[in-house]
């Protein structure tokens, strides 16, 4: 009976692991997602792999030969045998697929200058405007905070637009 098991790949060595991995008689599937970012002023398209460092390999029989294919650093195993990996998942994520490549949920992006109300933590309820980003999803929201606005910086999910 076939199953999904997922390989740990080496770095910067994915595409040989996937090409040994099929040489071998095993079907993989190695999602990628499509990303934009803007370099030097231009909008590039890149294409990073969903799971940074795995791929799902479909076992029939052997494990075995999966687990020692040049480029496979090892499986995620569950005891002594590979872990298995729902179909339903990787049809979840096959189904998010667009010419190729998965598409996520799109971000809430917040403006700035937007109206923003706190939900959790000790400004809940303060209505303020946010300022901008900051790194590991937390923003900058501006507050009418003793007597002056005040630079405050929270989580992305402690806060919501006011409409």
């Amino acid at each position: 009976m076939a199953y999904w098991a997922c390989a740990r790949l080496e770095p910067h060595r994915e595409r040989l692991a996937l090409h040994c991995l099929e040489a071998s008689g095993f079907t993989t599937y190695f999602p990628r997602i499509r990303d934009q970012c803007v370099r030097n002023g231009r909008k590039i398209e890149r294409r990073p792999p969903l799971f940074p460092g795995y791929a799902f390999v479909l076992i029939h029989l052997q494990w075995h030969a999966a687990r020692w294919s040049v480029g496979v650093l090892n499986l995620i195993m569950n005891g002594d045998a590979p872990a298995h990996v729902a179909d339903s998942i990787i049809a979840e994520i096959r189904g998010r697929e667009r010419g190729g490549l998965v598409e996520l949920p799109r971000r809430e992006k917040f403006r700035t200058g937007e109206v923003v109300r706190v939900t959790h933590g000790p400004f809940a309820d303060h209505v303020g405007l946010f300022a901008g980003m900051r790194p590991r999803q937390r923003v900058e929201i501006l507050l009418q905070l003793l007597g002056g606005e005040q630079r405050v910086t929270l989580a992305k999910k402690d806060i919501e637009v006011v409409r």
